[in-house]
């Protein structure tokens, strides 16, 4: 730490992120799409636009955020678009939670909420989760602060109903429910269509998950246009050109491809599955996980061995050596034939 940082900062804890590495390894440690984008994104990335990066990207993001509204029946002016969904995140936690405001979230969940609380000054209640990790809606019920919630929860992949969505939202009037739905292109009926119905909500979702852009870094959220008006007044404070132009011309030719993707989808709920099920077979205890990832422990050996051993065999998967989840791993779906491979080796490493 320099002598120049403000003191502001100084006890911040980062988010780490999932390890990257450059030696040809199975990947499972960062809920990435095992398979390409659409082939439609490779058509629009043509040398036409790459002449034009001399020039700005679109600052108002039209063909995005068009594309965005016709999927999920929305105006335009109820998208914000951002550099992942963490830039939507960040921008919402500051702009109606920061100095001084209140947020709550679940005491177990993605790890950036702490971290957006710290920097931004926001007052976090972090709510326990109940025995079989699983968020209690009751928790919620007339809070009376702003609240986030990932749903499918992270790293559990456990889900709250539609009805329990409404619920919370309904029950805070006065204050802003984020509903983080990274992994929600997975599980089943998203909470979208209450943005007409409530003035409060706001919804994120990630490119990076269901539509394999991770490498691009393009998320959005949708809520009403004065809560989207809001996020732009921000960002025009901050940083016009939040994306570049080959993530906006990607993520517009992803979003309209969904005979692609929910072929990709389907296969990678297919394969879910099956690994639920061979794990469980092999002992394990797994959550009934609904998202691109599996979240599992075992009473033969430790997580935090297991991960070890697994990394021997060029296997990466996700350990958090934090309380309450120390003997958890999540294991990000990846293909049929890696999954394969990972539970052989975890066969091989527990019958030892």
């Amino acid at each position: 730490m320099s002598r120049f940082l403000s003191e502001n900062y100084e006890k911040l804890v980062p988010y780490t992120p999932g390890e990257q590495v450059n030696e040809k390894v199975i990947k499972l440690n960062t809920n990435e799409s095992p398979f390409p984008p659409s082939p439609k994104v490779k058509e629009v990335l043509s040398e036409s636009v790459i002449d034009k990066l001399n020039l700005y990207s679109d600052p108002e993001l039209k063909e995005l955020r068009i594309a965005i509204a016709e999927q999920f029946g929305v105006t335009p002016d109820m998208v914000f678009c951002g550099n992942g969904s963490d830039d939507v995140l960040a921008f919402a936690i500051m702009g109606f939670c920061g100095r001084g405001g209140e947020l709550c979230c679940p005491e177990i969940s993605y790890g950036f909420y702490p971290v957006y609380a710290d920097i931004f000054g926001v007052e976090l209640e972090q709510i326990p989760l109940k025995d079989d990790f699983s968020i209690d809606a009751n928790d919620y019920i007339s809070k009376n602060k702003n609240i986030v919630i990932a749903n499918p929860n992270a790293p559990t992949g456990l889900t709250l109903t539609f009805n329990e969505v409404e619920k919370i939202v309904a029950s805070n009037p006065d204050n802003i429910v984020i509903m983080d739905e990274a992994y929600m292109a997975f599980c089943g009926k998203s909470c979208m269509e209450l943005v007409k119905k409530y003035d409060n909500l706001l919804v994120t979702r990630t490119f990076s998950k269901s539509h394999s852009l991770a490498g691009l870094r393009v998320g959005f959220g949708i809520g009403s246009k004065e809560i989207i008006d809001d996020l732009n007044k921000l960002k025009y404070s901050f940083n016009p050109y939040n994306l570049n132009t080959l993530s906006i011309k990607a993520a517009a030719a992803a979003i309209a491809d969904n005979e692609y993707y929910d072929d990709k989808i389907a296969q990678i709920v297919e394969t879910r599955e099956k690994t639920i099920a061979d794990l469980r077979a092999l002992g394990f205890n797994c959550t009934d996980s609904k998202a691109n990832f599996i979240f599992a422990s075992s009473d033969k050996i430790s997580a935090a061995e297991l991960a070890a051993q697994l990394r021997q065999k060029g296997i990466l998967i996700r350990y958090f050596n934090k309380p309450k989840i120390d003997n958890y791993l999540r294991i990000t779906v990846g293909s049929a034939e890696d999954m394969q491979t990972l539970v052989d080796s975890i066969k091989e490493i527990t019958e030892k």
